[in-house]
């Protein structure tokens, strides 16, 4: 009987779950609609030039790519020079924070000697660096500096709840079948982190975007999208100012949803879902 309604089971699970992403989809393209529905609508109310409508946004963004009124360069060398400074500053800050938080989270000397600092410097904003990381490191690893302190935190933070969270059970197995603590770190803590890890990477990610933009906006060599919105919304060219805007929310998408796609495919590799 088992066996003849497990055919079934299955087929009914399967339509739900494509059910299910469906009417995701579904919700989002509303929620996205409505949006720019608001948006619409608030640009004929107001009828202000500082808040264009999206069409006109639109067209703007297209002619963006072939040269930005305000700054005279095409849109695409503006996006390269901000993930340039975006990638190095972010794994940068992959770089130092993973060691560490590994390092805080399993040994009680290091989070003792680290804990203090990193609670006295996570409260402040990456942006309240910006005028001693621009005097001290130049108009290029200025910027760069902020992101790395914007995406820093979030991984380090990840990492070491990550590290504190692994079950007791797990570790007492390990040791009751001979393993050392080098081993129980390389074997049962790290794998275990590694979720933890990768929400450290996609929250870092947003607010890495928010960084480079608030940087760029202040002051950066070879530009950058931040100067797009800060250069045309100064002289009036809102349009344009939004297309910037534009960018940032699709490169941030793509980033997040890059991230998140690596979160479950190594999630999937390590047997956890």
């Amino acid at each position: 009987m088992t066996n003849t309604q497990e055919p079934g089971r299955s087929f009914r699970s399967f339509i739900g779950l494509k059910r299910d992403q469906a009417s995701d989809y579904i919700l989002y393209a509303i929620s996205i609609i409505g949006f720019i529905a608001i948006w619409w609508i608030g640009s004929i109310i107001l009828n202000k030039p500082y808040l264009p409508a999206p069409p006109l946004v639109l067209d703007a963004f297209i002619k963006s790519f072939n040269k930005d009124p305000a700054t005279g360069l095409p849109m695409m060398q503006q996006v390269f020079a901000s993930l340039g400074r975006f990638v190095v500053g972010f794994l940068l800050a992959l770089l130092v924070a993973v060691p560490l938080g590994l390092a805080m989270g399993y040994s009680r000397i290091a989070d003792g000697l680290g804990k203090p600092i990193a609670e006295m410097l996570r409260p402040i904003p990456p942006i309240a660096w910006v005028p001693l990381f621009f005097i001290a490191l130049g108009l290029y690893w200025g910027p760069v500096a902020v992101i790395f302190l914007g995406a820093f935190f979030p991984i380090l933070s990840n990492v070491i709840f990550g590290v504190k969270s692994v079950e007791t059970t797990l570790m007492d197995a390990a040791k009751t079948l001979g393993a050392n603590r080098r081993t129980i770190f390389t074997k049962v803590v790290f794998p275990y982190t590694i979720p933890y890890l990768m929400t450290g990477v996609t929250v870092g990610l947003g607010i890495a975007w928010m960084c480079i933009v608030a940087a760029e906006m202040i002051g950066a060599r070879g530009g950058g999208i931040g100067a797009i919105i800060n250069i045309n919304g100064s002289i009036g060219l809102y349009e344009y100012m939004f297309a910037g805007m534009l960018m940032i929310a699709i490169l941030g998408i793509a980033t997040t949803g890059a991230s998140k796609l690596i979160e479950k495919r190594v999630s999937i590799w390590m047997g956890m879902r």
